[in-house]
């Protein structure tokens, strides 16, 4: 069962959709010249998605809703979660800009400076959460696969005579080690985000 605010996520992806369905029949972005020169609208760190059309990084975000990990495995959920806002964000951003690109259309003798600005803006704040993010989902699946090698090894040993079962049993001890230390990092690395999210508060 998904949260209510779940739930507001997945309107407000909606919503944002149509957003960006007019913004690109606007086509804005086709006139203005800094956009031109640009291989995508946002830095590869929020979207991996290459585009000029705000619709295909919407979509992206629909993709990633659509396979969010299950509410139980919480921090991976969580990672998700925030990654998918702050996409939803940056969109919204692109949208809340037009009026200041649509004039800068206009005044061509200063074409490049808010735009440029925006996207120094998202590179900053997104960068150093979203490395730390990317560490912590990577330890997460290690920590899955340590816990499945475990899982394996005891199952095994069900079957296993008294030489194989103390070798299993070994194996598991290791093992152990391993997730313990894949623990720790998991620890230092939650700690780091606490930290930079608190900074990029202030």
């Amino acid at each position: 069962m998904q949260s209510a605010a779940f739930d507001k996520l997945c309107q407000q992806v909606a919503t944002l959709k149509q957003q960006a369905i007019q913004f690109d029949n606007a086509k804005l972005l086709t006139k203005n010249r800094y956009m031109q020169a640009q291989p995508s609208l946002f830095d590869r760190r929020v979207f991996s998605t290459k585009s000029m059309s705000l619709v295909d990084y919407v979509t992206e975000i629909e993709e990633e809703i659509s396979t969010l990990p299950p509410a139980e495995h919480r921090h991976a959920y969580n990672y998700a979660l925030e990654r998918i806002g702050n996409q939803v964000q940056a969109v919204f951003n692109v949208i809340k800009s037009t009026p200041i690109w649509a004039k800068e259309n206009k005044n061509t003798f200063k074409p490049r400076n808010k735009p440029k600005v925006y996207q120094q803006a998202v590179k900053k704040i997104m960068q150093p959460v979203h490395e730390l993010y990317d560490e912590l989902k990577q330890n997460h699946e290690f920590e899955r696969r340590l816990v499945l090698m475990i899982e394996e090894r005891k199952l095994q040993m069900q079957n296993a005579g008294p030489t194989k079962a103390k070798e299993l049993n070994l194996e598991i001890l290791t093992i152990h080690g391993r997730l313990g230390r894949c623990r720790k990092a998991i620890s230092a690395t939650e700690e780091k985000i606490q930290t930079v999210e608190k900074q990029q508060l202030r």
